[in-house]
């Protein structure tokens, strides 16, 4: 009976050093209630573990990194609580990867990680996260019209929710006014618009012709960058034909005259030497080199990309650019031909959710409650350059202000989103190869083709659909 009753109390030590070593980890999924002690860290206090994705940059400068610990040495439970900030070092692609395996395993899952809401759905599939509808429902700000109704749409799947969106975003067409107007493209003081893909081309002709040393035109084109590849270009341009990702039975589009013509768009800007070389392109780090370098260079004419650059631009961005606001010029992507809706744009965004794995879930909730207050999160969401959730920040004069904003937001009138589907993270990633492919000198028929054989082979061929 000794011996038994020693062996219960070396395991009892083991276990207590082992839950203590996990940091930020815990396997509670009953509420994780933080008056019971929760995760400790070395300090004896709870402990919140947030997780984001670095881009490999100067960390101090990032904008997630600066809001979480802002909010911090804000909050009325700081003596209480410890914060251990724990990035993933890596691209788009990578760090949903990397995420999935973290969320997976009880020793490793974050408290609060940073979820971009086309991944949500598949990770709210796989059982990683936590149904917060029990929480908001008490969460005032929540129910009281303080975030708009389309965001929260976005978080939400099976009428359950699954975080609380931080950002939203459009995407256009970034110029360099000096380059277009060098080009003939534009007269001095002139705005430019494009009325369709061939408005584009003729565009980049141009910049080649009398801009010798300037890249024409940039995309996200590789798998290195992951859903920036499917979203905010190939889709940006595929959406323009009219089409969308699925039919109306839900069945996914795997082959049409939409998709070769989206395709043959993409061909034409690099067979033409209108795009990047490869070796830029097709690498995680390529939306920052085309942002942060060669557009405020002067060495890019256009770039399609996002509302976010901007805070890269602003004086405690990660590449200051004074004066960006006279110097770029922001046009809306058009559709093919110029049809209705006449321009095009995808709205995304991100959000804070508490893993299903998280030992300290009601805590972790309060601290969501503080970062999204609006004193916390106004500045937050200039630092991010990106469009707020919560209808009282757009208010604000500060937010308001910014340089395109009033722009980016205006695109949402004619905005699409992805297909709120778990199926779609994997399809996105043949996105990326296809896309990939074509850039890489790939026929559009050949890629289509491969397109199709990949999204049969994960969805399953009832599941396709060929036009």
């Amino acid at each position: 009976m000794k011996k038994k009753q020693i062996m219960a109390l070396l395991m009892t030590s083991v276990m207590a050093f082992s839950m203590a070593a996990c940091g930020g980890s815990g396997g509670s999924s009953d509420g994780g209630d933080s008056s019971s002690g929760g995760d400790s860290g070395s300090s004896g206090k709870s402990k919140i573990t947030f997780t984001f994705r670095d881009d490999g940059t100067d960390l101090e400068t990032n904008a997630l990194y600066k809001w979480v610990n802002a909010a911090y040495e804000s909050w009325d439970k700081k003596d209480e609580v410890e914060l251990d900030v724990a990035p993933i070092t890596a691209d788009e692609g990578n760090y949903f990867t990397k995420i999935a395996l973290q969320l997976a395993d009880p020793g490793t899952c974050p408290d609060l990680v940073c979820e971009d809401t086309f991944q949500l759905p598949n990770d709210a599939a796989a059982g990683y996260l936590t149904d917060l509808t029990d929480y908001v429902a008490d969460y005032a700000d929540w129910n009281d019209g303080k975030y708009y109704e389309s965001m929260q749409k976005m978080v939400t799947m099976d009428d359950k929710v699954y975080g609380i969106p931080y950002c939203t975003d459009t995407r256009g067409l970034w110029y360099n006014k000096s380059v277009l107007e060098q080009a003939g493209v534009i007269a001095a003081g002139e705005e430019w618009q494009p009325e369709s893909w061939q408005d584009i081309l003729d565009a980049c002709k141009a910049i080649k012709d009398n801009c010798p040393d300037v890249v024409p035109f940039w995309c996200n084109a590789g798998k290195a960058s992951g859903e920036a590849t499917s979203m905010q270009t190939y889709e940006m341009i595929y959406y323009g034909t009219g089409a969308r990702l699925q039919d109306e039975d839900g069945k996914w589009i795997t082959k049409s005259p939409e998709i070769e013509e989206s395709l043959q768009f993409l061909s034409d800007i690099f067979t033409n030497g209108y795009g990047p070389s490869l070796s830029l392109v097709l690498n995680g780090q390529a939306a920052n080199t085309s942002s942060r370098e060669y557009l405020p260079q002067n060495k890019l004419g256009i770039d399609l990309d996002g509302i976010w650059i901007t805070g890269s631009w602003k004086e405690n961005g990660a590449a200051p650019w004074d004066g960006y606001e006279d110097e770029v010029g922001l046009a809306a992507m058009p559709t093919s031909e110029g049809q209705d809706p006449g321009t095009v744009t995808l709205a995304g965004g991100w959000a804070l959710s508490i893993p299903e794995n998280s030992d300290n879930k009601d805590l972790t909730f309060e601290f969501i409650q503080h970062m999204m207050s609006p004193d916390v999160y106004l500045q937050s969401i200039l630092d991010q350059g990106n469009i707020c959730t919560r209808t009282d920040t757009a208010e604000e004069e500060e937010y308001s202000a910014q340089p395109f904003f009033e722009t980016a937001t205006k695109f949402l009138e004619t905005a699409d989103f992805r297909p709120q589907n778990d199926q779609y993270s994997t399809v996105s990633t043949s996105i990326q190869a296809m896309v990939e492919s074509v850039v890489s000198g790939t026929s559009p028929a050949d890629a289509m083709n491969q397109y199709h054989t990949e999204v049969a082979r994960v969805v399953g061929e009832d599941n396709t659909v060929q036009k």
